[in-house]
């Protein structure tokens, strides 16, 4: 029979039994592969190992399997701490972004404006009883586009924070949602209460058209549902610390109106943790 052995050269190969030499036709199936680039050796790899006619059957022996290449583009990346996205950008959360360039219009309008007519225009936005009963939608919504205390109130602070953190993890429209739920409902909580209140006479018909305006019930709803989202560690103390301070303020009995109107805001949005965390689930789904 003949053979090419592994230098090219053709000689002829006794078959098995013949005198002095072994039976050597399957030992050259044995030998080792040289090294090459990965994807010559995957095609150059035999599917199966088939005997000659004639000769004794022999076990392929298999090629070990390659290490995985590990890459600059595969290499696992360490966390990078981006304090930048802590506050609105136009293309991340372009809702906080364009409410805080809102609300910045209107602080300064409220700071430079003529006194006569910034007072004027806090009285068109008041959610008090009166507005209530005759334009409800246009005094909630307007009421939300002015910064009790001006821009430099501690509330501006937690609004840029706060909406900011909550738009990054359930989107723009669902934080809308969340800060118009928390601003409505702790609006009508505290003004219905009066509105009764001056029917029966407990209070004088003044009471109907108590200035109320500002983001401060949409702030503290968007805190208590944003809490609810974070890691137990962080979540807990959140809550403690602006509760605390809310309670503070209710003790000290400086607007009880406003303040139990806040405390009501943040137990509302403690009350969305179910929702937010859908949403949140939701959200993480659609950006993977």
């Amino acid at each position: 029979m003949e053979r090419t052995a592994a230098g090219g050269v053709t000689g002829s190969v006794p078959e098995s039994g013949a005198a002095g030499l072994p039976d050597v036709a399957g030992l050259l199936d044995g030998m080792p592969r040289q090294r090459g680039p990965v994807g010559a050796a995957a095609k150059s790899a035999p599917a199966a190992s088939v005997p000659a006619a004639g000769a004794s059957e022999t076990s392929a022996v298999a090629a070990p399997p390659l290490a995985p290449v590990i890459t600059e583009a595969t290499a696992p990346r360490p966390h990078l701490v981006r304090p930048w996205r802590l506050l609105p950008t136009p293309t991340g959360t372009p809702l906080t972004f364009a409410y805080a360039a809102v609300l910045t219009v209107t602080s300064l309008i409220a700071t430079y404006a003529d006194p006569a007519l910034v007072h004027a225009l806090h009285q068109g936005s008041s959610t008090d009883v009166a507005h209530l009963v005759s334009t409800p939608v246009l005094v909630l919504l307007a009421s939300a586009l002015w910064v009790a205390g001006g821009i430099a109130a501690p509330y501006t602070l937690c609004f840029l924070l706060v909406l900011t953190a909550l738009e990054r993890r359930i989107g723009g429209v669902r934080t809308a949602v969340v800060f118009l739920a928390g601003h409505v409902l702790a609006t009508l909580a505290t003004e219905v209460p009066v509105g009764l209140a001056v029917l029966v006479g407990h209070l004088p018909a003044s009471s109907l058209h108590r200035f109320d305006y500002g983001i401060s019930f949409g702030v503290a709803t968007s805190i208590g549902a944003l809490a609810g989202l974070l890691r137990p560690w962080l979540r807990w103390p959140v809550l403690a610390l602006f509760g605390g301070m809310l309670l503070q303020d209710l003790a000290n009995l400086t607007d009880p109106l406003t303040n139990w109107g806040h405390l009501i805001a943040l137990v509302i949005g403690v009350g969305m943790w179910p929702v937010v965390r859908r949403w949140r689930a939701s959200e993480s789904v659609a950006v993977g």
